[in-house]
């Protein structure tokens, strides 16, 4: 069989490659420490899970619109005007998929084609730069660095801009490094846009997991409601990774293109769960501020205890649910050390070039397990780095 040259150009997610990794070694009898998959560990509200039983009980186990039902588009609208300033989008703008990620896929194959540039930030979220190269388009990292909080700096994003600019695409609060761009950030990035009438994507799946401060949109500034690309889903802040439940908010003529890829490929998302996502939305709000609440301790036993480790200093991250401890002075690459933890420590954590060139020398650990776990993950850390 022959297959399209255009695969070569798909990457991959090594998270779930090290996952299915530390299963196995799990079915040899191993006991493994998870800190490798972007998951909270915390199980989906009651309340949503009701609403999925309920629907299923109905009868809604039918097609759908492609582009989602009515009250569910209606009740996204009204979140996204209601937690994002300077917003009024309409059911019209809204697109659901099933995830938030094929909304850069669609999002991307819709504007982006060969000899496009898209600049996305780099360590970041692989598929940006696995769709981006699938389209044919030529991805333009820009680096996300320690010494600026791995925000995205704007006058090296000027320089990076060319005449075959096309998208660029943001992430904030950001995978892998915890990093949240900050209002100057965001009202520079927008002037960039507006003068170079460039689409910007803004993946904003963590919004609500926010530690310090407040969440600002890049749809918030002047000129940007029609050039932005906002990708959000129920994977992270209501625990639903594996109901594949996600949106798009776009403008309503990128809405009809998206939702004819929807038709090419989906059909729609499972009627069920739309109306679960009613429910997540419309609901109450406490299982997600607990959540988040604990997903701070954890943040602060983990960095806490890899700055106690001699080699490895961390940086707080302000929002998501990652560290990115810098393992420079180690003396090994990423990909060495985190091989070096899985197969002798037990410990499941992702080599920073999982996330592009720029993520060597760093790590990435979901501080998703127990404290218990953390703690005794960076005493096991510290034993074994001592010994080798």
């Amino acid at each position: 069989m022959k297959f399209a040259e255009c695969m070569n150009r798909l990457g991959e997610e090594t998270a779930f490659k090290v996952l299915a990794r530390a299963k196995a070694l799990e079915k040899e009898g191993r006991k493994i420490l998870h800190f490798e998959i972007g998951e909270t560990g915390f199980d989906t509200p009651k309340h949503i899970c009701e609403a999925a039983k309920q629907a299923i009980d109905e009868g809604y186990t039918h097609y759908e619109p492609s582009a989602g039902i009515m009250p569910f588009r209606e009740a996204i609208a009204e979140d996204v005007n209601k937690s994002r300033e300077n917003v009024n989008v309409t059911p019209d703008n809204v697109v659901v998929t099933p995830g938030a990620k094929p909304i850069m896929f669609f999002g991307i194959i819709a504007c982006c084609e060969s000899g496009d540039e898209v600049i996305y930030p780099n360590p970041g979220f692989p598929i940006y730069e696995s769709v981006i190269s699938f389209v044919g388009a030529k991805a333009v990292p820009i680096p996300l660095r320690e010494e600026n909080e791995f925000r995205m700096d704007i006058d090296e994003l000027k320089k990076l801009i060319t005449s075959k600019t096309r998208m660029i695409i943001i992430n904030s609060p950001q995978n892998p490094t915890g990093g949240v761009l900050i209002e100057a950030d965001l009202k520079g990035l927008a002037e960039v846009a507006v003068n170079n009438d460039i689409t910007v994507m803004s993946d904003e799946v963590y919004k609500e997991i926010l530690f310090e401060g407040e969440h600002k949109s890049i749809m918030s500034f002047d000129g940007m409601p029609e050039r932005t690309i906002l990708i959000d889903g129920f994977s992270k802040k209501f625990s639903m990774t594996g109901w594949r439940l996600g949106y798009g908010v776009v403008p309503v003529d990128l809405a009809r293109h998206i939702a004819k890829l929807m038709v090419n490929s989906n059909s729609c998302t499972a009627s069920f769960i739309q109306r679960a996502g009613v429910a997540a939305l419309k609901g109450p709000l406490d299982d997600l501020y607990d959540m988040v609440g604990q997903l701070k301790a954890r943040r602060d036993a983990i960095v806490d205890g890899l700055n106690s480790i001699d080699g490895i200093s961390c940086l707080r991250p302000k929002g998501a649910f990652y560290v990115f401890p810098n393992i420079k002075e180690l003396g090994i690459t990423s990909d060495e050390l985190e091989t070096f933890l899985l197969e002798k420590a037990g410990i499941a954590a992702l080599a920073g070039t999982s996330f592009g060139i720029y993520g060597e020398g760093y790590l990435r650990f979901a501080c998703c397990n127990s404290i218990e776990n953390i703690d005794k993950a960076v005493q096991i850390i510290k034993n074994v780095l001592k010994e080798n």
